[in-house]
């Protein structure tokens, strides 16, 4: 049932039971606050989101105060700035002001609100109480001084990891943050989102700590490729090295939150040594780079009658990739195509968000492969399950799987060995061909998780040398070898796929947007 109300001077019409702050965002006015969390319960302990409701005797806790018909709110009037003003004063009271030093300066929210209706100077003559900095565990530091005992940390332990680790100790002034047990935070897989929700620098990431300025960072949105469940995240750049990660609002996926596995995997995408250039192999052992038309030619004049076809994809590659990828193999004259996949022991599910769990399946398009009929490679431990390949006599195609785990001496056989990648492996030494491509930090591309919701990424770093993305490689290819469109976009890439693979037909990059949509096909949440 709507409810309509007026907050400062306009109306409002939102659902019954949602509360006053809630409903001002609706028009742009965020009324400043620090315990509140819509992921979490409301203690309305901060007292820092007062406003002032007409009829009501005194300022309201608006996190807490659910609208109702008739009801005139304002958030920006005397009394309620006042109020704000005040509570202000009293964390300044103790807050240490070490913001030259401090992790969350730059996105402080307390910074933020001390300069927009904070007081102009302090009075106070008192001491600053002193807790220090304690560690922990886990990756996490506590800066007991800058804590504003919001405690959202808490709650999200208590609440939506549901591990009641962290607790306030003492009363009063002496309030503190701290563990219940000795071990800390270790062992804990979702710990790394009290860093993200606390509002001050009292918890700050120990793999983060004075590394980057947030004022210097570039966020860019993107997905998790860390399991197939596909959390929404930001990469966070500075210098073209991804800093950090973050988790990005999408209820539909992963809520607010991360896993502490996804957060602390990204330092093999700022890995050197990349192939910064297309190399052909001389026959002997040796290599000589050469520019795109080049390579390209004589990659199709080599194909031309070179056998049946095998190729090996890595569901980290994107659903333009793999659409490319299958395309390929058709205009080739059709063949298997095959891909293989990390999986952990256990699925890890976030109790008070059971829909976001840290998948089995470590990768983050297993769904995407599937539907385009690509096949999981056996369990053969000794070969990795390319035993089949490895050997291969015709085309060998391998698309974004290093191959670490594979010989020296794999695809020795083939008539045609194409090798698309960003670092060159062992493996590779025998490819006739080894085509640079980009990580999906520098491209744009879409990937599908595990409940069949196909979800964009953007590109947040620059592309090394004469690196290129896969579907425009092998596009460009398939386009010599068809009278295909050659594909001068992701979304002119994504549109192939779509026109081929029936779980994707109909959908564009603008019906995806920022939060996903699901394919045509149903999918099974299997847990993996």
């Amino acid at each position: 049932m709507p409810v309509t109300l007026t907050i400062d001077g306009q109306e409002v019409t939102v659902p019954k039971g949602t509360t006053i702050l809630e409903a001002a965002k609706t028009i742009g006015q965020q009324v400043p606050h620090y315990c509140y969390h819509p992921g979490m319960s409301s203690p309305a302990m901060c007292r820092l989101c007062l406003v002032e409701v007409e009829g009501a005797p005194k300022p309201m806790p608006s996190c807490v105060t659910t609208v109702m018909d008739g009801q005139v709110v304002h958030t920006q009037s005397e009394e309620a700035t006042a109020s704000r003003k005040a509570v202000l004063e009293f964390y300044l009271v103790n807050h240490p002001l070490d913001c030259p030093i401090c992790d969350m300066s730059g996105e402080c929210s307390l910074q933020d609100y001390v300069h927009e209706e904070g007081r102009d100077s302090g009075r106070s003559r008192e001491p600053k109480r002193v807790f220090g900095r304690d560690d922990f565990g886990g990756d996490v530091l506590f800066y007991g001084d800058r804590c504003v005992m919001c405690t959202r940390c808490v709650r999200f332990m208590s609440e939506v990891e549901q591990d009641t680790r962290l607790t306030v100790v003492d009363r009063g002034n002496r309030s503190v943050i701290d563990t219940f047990f000795e071990e800390g935070l270790d062992g804990t897989n979702w710990h790394g989102n009290i860093v993200d929700i606390c509002p001050v620098g009292a918890l700050v990431s120990k793999d983060f700590l004075h590394k980057a300025r947030a004022w210097d960072l570039e966020h860019t949105p993107s997905i998790c490729t860390s399991c197939s469940q596909g959390c929404n995240i930001d990469l966070h750049t500075r210098d073209n090295l991804v800093q950090r990660l973050k988790p990005r609002e999408n209820l539909d996926v992963n809520g607010w939150w991360m896993c502490d596995h996804g957060r602390e995997n990204y330092e093999w995408i700022n890995q050197g040594t990349r192939i910064e250039a297309p190399l052909v192999r001389d026959g002997n052992g040796g290599s000589k780079a050469v520019d795109w038309k080049e390579v390209l030619g004589a990659l199709l004049e080599q194909a031309n009658g070179a056998g049946a076809v095998k190729a090996v994809a890595s569901p980290l590659a994107s659903n333009e990739d793999l659409g490319a990828l299958k395309a390929l193999v058709e205009a080739l004259g059709g063949g298997e195509t095959v891909y293989r996949s990390a999986r952990a022991e256990e699925e890890i599910v976030l109790k008070g968000f059971p829909s976001l769990a840290r998948r089995k399946d470590l990768s983050a398009n297993t769904t995407g492969a599937e539907l385009m009929g690509l096949e999981r490679a056996g369990a053969d431990d000794a070969t990795g399950g390319l035993a089949d390949v490895a050997g291969h006599d015709g085309v060998l195609v391998v698309l974004g799987d290093a191959l670490e785990d594979q010989p020296a001496d794999f695809g020795k056989n083939a008539a045609l060995y194409v090798f698309l990648g960003s670092h060159e492996s062992e493996a590779s030494a025998n490819a006739s061909f080894v085509l640079p491509v980009t990580t999906f930090a520098e491209q744009e591309g879409t990937f599908t998780n595990v409940a069949g919701r196909v979800q964009r990424f953007w590109p947040g770093l620059q592309a090394p040398g004469m690196a290129r993305p896969p579907w425009l490689i092998l596009g460009a290819l398939v386009a010599e070898l068809t009278e295909a469109d050659l594909p001068r976009t992701a979304a002119d890439a994504f549109a192939a796929l779509a026109s081929a693979v029936p779980a994707f037909s109909g959908l564009t990059y603008d019906d995806i947007g920022t939060r996903g949509a699901l394919v045509n096909e149903p999918v099974q949440l299997s847990g993996d």
